[in-house]
């Protein structure tokens, strides 16, 4: 079983895929550019990774596992488009995205690397990106670079509780994990996900509540 197409669309339809090519950075915020850059880069490898392990998921019967990374793979695709965005206002126009390189093993050892990427942006790529940029205050880029890192943390807080299940009880986890049935919740505006719809605001980038799009099953 593979995604379908409708999937495939609501998940990539934010981002247009090309050959990489950056060009170099324009003279009045050169830091938030090379930062936005790697905030795009990052962006961009954990949508394809999340894409991958969702088929990898379908594939060994885990529809709820697969259900997560789908999620994820649309949040990171809102948060690419949203820094794409600034960086063609700021003049780059001509560089394009990188080329993700997806290593896919098994779904238990899919959960535990998709955990460590969220850690290592969370604990040092957002770190380094935000310190980068904010010397020069581009208040778009650093707001949406705030709200990518806020995201973020809601994605480790998604699947931490799954760390320990992914050694010798992954079978016990994984079937409490298809066993429940969860809905997941993306914001349109700025990627946060979460399990309940909010009845107001988005809690990352304050958004109307409309926002939100329930991402479907994959199947």
């Amino acid at each position: 079983m593979l995604i379908n197409r409708r999937q495939f669309l609501i998940v990539s339809s934010a981002i247009v895929f090309h050959p990489v090519r950056f060009v170099d950075a324009q003279p009045e915020y050169p830091e938030t550019i090379r930062a936005l850059q790697m905030a795009y880069a990052s962006e961009i490898q954990a949508h394809f990774n999340y894409l991958a392990y969702t088929q990898k998921a379908i594939l060994q019967n885990y529809p709820g596992i697969a259900h997560l990374f789908i999620s994820f793979a649309n949040s990171e695709s809102l948060h690419a488009r949203n820094f794409k965005q600034i960086l063609s206002g700021l003049g780059t126009q001509g560089w394009e995205s990188p080329k993700a390189e997806v290593k896919i093993s098994s779904t238990r050892v899919n959960l535990r690397n998709a955990l460590d990427f969220e850690l290592k942006d969370i604990d040092q790529r957002y770190p380094q990106i935000y310190e980068k940029s904010k010397p020069e205050n581009h208040e778009e880029a650093i707001r949406n670079i705030l709200y990518a890192w806020d995201s973020e943390k809601q994605h480790r807080d998604l699947i931490k509780m799954m760390r320990s299940g992914t050694g010798i009880f992954f079978g016990i986890l994984s079937k409490k994990i298809e066993e429940v049935s969860v809905q997941y919740f993306v914001c349109q505006l700025c990627g946060s996900t979460m399990i309940e719809l909010p009845t107001d605001h988005c809690p990352i980038c304050n958004g109307h509540a409309s926002q939100y799009m329930e991402v479907e099953r994959a199947n």
